[in-house]
């Protein structure tokens, strides 16, 4: 009876995370816009970003979170929090908020990924309906920095780290899903 209770709550908790994945954002990437603009092409940007950390950070486990490629490095949990820290500019940015370097917060990794996910859709959405991206500058104090470094800096900075997460999930034998596939930005059937 102990083990049936024990193989129903791995099962409902299973049920509930997979359940968990679909409300968030970036299983796929969304449709494309009809029209290019700067506004479409930067969101377009995050959109991809989304997507490969969605799958570079889906369904790992403690000993994933746990390991980094040498004692210099960061841990795969670290680094989940580097880009989690990295979608915090690149929201603020869209909307028009300063940064804070103060912050110090405890978070587990779900929070973080469905947090870091969630910040790169509103930033995408509010990017998308752009007509004039040069207005979301990065702020630090009072150091306005143009929208030009949030592709050069945090933007090619999360993707750098999503394909950091993903090797590191192979080294712990946990590869990302072979079904993803990162051209099409679709998950195959």
């Amino acid at each position: 009876m102990r083990l049936l209770s024990v193989i129903l709550f791995a099962f409902s908790t299973q049920f509930s995370f997979s359940q968990e994945d679909q409300k968030l954002p970036y299983y796929e990437v969304p449709e494309y816009a009809k029209e290019f603009t700067a506004g479409t092409m930067a969101a377009r940007m995050l959109d991809a970003l989304g997507f490969r950390f969605y799958w570079a950070s889906e369904g790992l486990a403690e000993k994933d979170l746990a390991y980094k490629a040498n004692d210099d490095g960061r841990t795969s949990q670290e680094t989940i929090k580097h880009i989690y820290d990295l979608s915090k500019i690149i929201v603020n940015s869209t909307l028009k908020k300063p940064n804070s370097r103060d912050e110090k917060e405890e978070l587990t990794y779900e929070v973080m990924r469905s947090s870091t996910l969630n910040n790169l859709k509103t930033a995408a959405d509010i990017l998308r309906e752009s007509n004039d991206i040069s207005q979301f500058k990065i702020i630090f104090g009072e150091q306005e920095i143009p929208f030009w470094n949030q592709i050069n800096g945090p933007i090619a900075d999360a993707i750098w780290h999503c394909g950091q997460l993903v090797i590191y999930r192979r080294t712990t034998e946990n590869p990302m899903n072979p079904k993803v596939n990162h051209f099409t930005g679709k998950v195959r059937d």
